[in-house]
């Protein structure tokens, strides 16, 4: 089954591994040994990038199996290196010996290979100079002024930390109002009455929450009642009927920028490279036509409004006669 999924994933990406391939065609640079030999009793260091495989005298390195590996689905990615390696490396020799063939058919000079690695290039440089502009303009000062906006257009929100107890029917609420009212333990009844089994292993603890996050009835009790406070009437929602006991009441902290900080930068990034763009385009000249070369077709100017036509002068009523 794995070999399966990973096998279909190579054939999904063959093009990709044997484009890695054809750049690996051109061997690493080889380190120049050091001038000095290292004293015999040291280990020699392991190579950053070892090579995995030679293909006719040709040098395959590590990193071309992590290079390859990055393109292939998410699920395959997740498999253990050792379970996928040996099917990375057969391919990555395959795409060198594909790739070998076409340099020797002097196909690296053809018109279409050369037209497909301007375009890769192309590519490149927009990525490039994307990332260079977006690092320049997020400023400390970019941020800060993001994480302000952000402050403002999400205001900090009351929450109320509560418990309940959450039972079938009316009647049995009344009957634990009662007992509380006695001097009953809240955790303990949640802990032995609730149906709401999370809320009551915990005591029928809720935590801290906004009105927005509770169904509306609950909500507007909880944050209608004072800490300490326990619903003197059982509160209906479709869940059942519940005894809520309020806690704590408080002001929603909001977060820091360091908690928003990626949040803010991919916002950010966005309407960078959109303004970078119509900053662009307003310095360019820019002509576009029709998909067979032809002139694009004029636009007609939007036709005026009609103009009312004046409206007559209204009669004077005659006096009335004496």
């Amino acid at each position: 089954m794995v070999q399966r999924v990973f096998r279909t994933a190579l054939l999904s990406v063959a093009a990709c591994g044997i484009a890695l391939a054809a750049h690996a065609q051109t061997p690493a640079p080889q380190t120049p040994a050091p001038a000095t030999p290292a004293p015999a009793a040291s280990a020699p260091a392991a190579p950053a990038d070892p090579v995995v495989a030679r293909v006719n005298g040709e040098e395959l390195h590590k990193s071309d199996v992590t290079r390859m590996v990055s393109q292939l689905p998410p699920q395959v990615q997740q498999m253990p290196i050792e379970m996928i390696y040996p099917a990375v490396i057969d391919q990555l020799v395959s795409g060198k010996l594909v790739s070998s063939a076409g340099y020797k058919a002097g196909l690296a000079d053809s018109a279409e290979v050369k037209d497909e690695i301007k375009r890769a290039e192309e590519r490149a440089v927009q990525r490039a100079f994307i990332q260079k502009e977006i690092k320049a303009r997020v400023t400390p000062e970019a941020l800060n002024k993001a994480y302000q906006d952000y402050l403002k257009e999400n205001p900090a929100q009351e929450e109320v930390k509560a418990a309940h107890i959450l039972v079938e029917k009316e009647d049995e609420a009344k009957a634990i109002i009662a007992q509380l009212k006695k001097g009953g333990d809240f955790a303990k009844l949640a802990k032995e009455k609730s149906k709401d089994a999370a809320a009551a292993a915990q005591g029928g603890d809720l935590g801290y929450f906004t009105k927005d996050a509770m169904v509306e009835p609950f909500a507007n009790a909880a944050f209608a009642m004072k800490p300490g406070e326990v619903s003197k009437e059982p509160v209906k929602t479709q869940f059942g009927w519940h005894i809520i006991k309020v806690e704590d009441k408080r002001t929603q902290p909001q977060p820091t920028l360091e908690e928003v900080k990626p949040q803010l930068e991919q916002a950010l990034s966005k309407d960078i490279v959109t303004a970078l763009v119509e900053e662009l385009r307003g310095k360019a000249k820019i002509e576009t036509f029709q998909i067979d070369g032809s002139p694009m077709p004029k636009e007609e100017p939007a036709a005026a409004p009609a103009t009312p036509a004046p409206a007559a002068p209204a009669t004077p009523a005659e006096p009335a006669k004496k």
